[in-house]
């Protein structure tokens, strides 16, 4: 057996931390979006003011939303691809994991260890 090899425990560990990365990384690029919104809002509001205009908060906010949305694509790529990488492993696992449930209930085995 090779040290490649990852005992019979590890892949649920692993799953758990998959999806703890997920989760992480998802929050990070939710709270950098948000952050963004708010930025681009006080930039419209605050240049509003520059030139003396009267802007209502929530106009403001749904253009800094319009704004952010596309802007945010690009600003934050590493973490969406992050992100996209993560739910693809938590994917492929529960994929793997319905097989093996299916097989079971087949009644086939998975190999030495199947039992444990």
């Amino acid at each position: 057996m090779s040290d490649a090899t990852p005992p019979q425990g590890d892949p649920g560990q692993q799953t758990a931390g998959t999806g703890a990365r997920l989760a992480r990384n998802l929050a990070l690029y939710t709270l950098a979006r948000l952050a963004l919104v708010v930025v681009i809002t006080a930039v419209i509001v605050g240049a509003a003011h520059l030139v003396s205009v009267d802007i209502p908060l929530v106009v403001a906010a749904l253009f800094a939303l319009l704004i952010a949305m596309p802007l945010s694509l690009t600003l934050f790529k590493k973490l969406r691809t992050r992100v996209n990488e993560d739910i693809a492993a938590v994917d492929a696992k529960r994929r793997q994991d319905k097989a093996q449930l299916r097989a079971r209930l087949r009644g086939e085995t998975d190999g030495p260890g199947a039992g444990s």
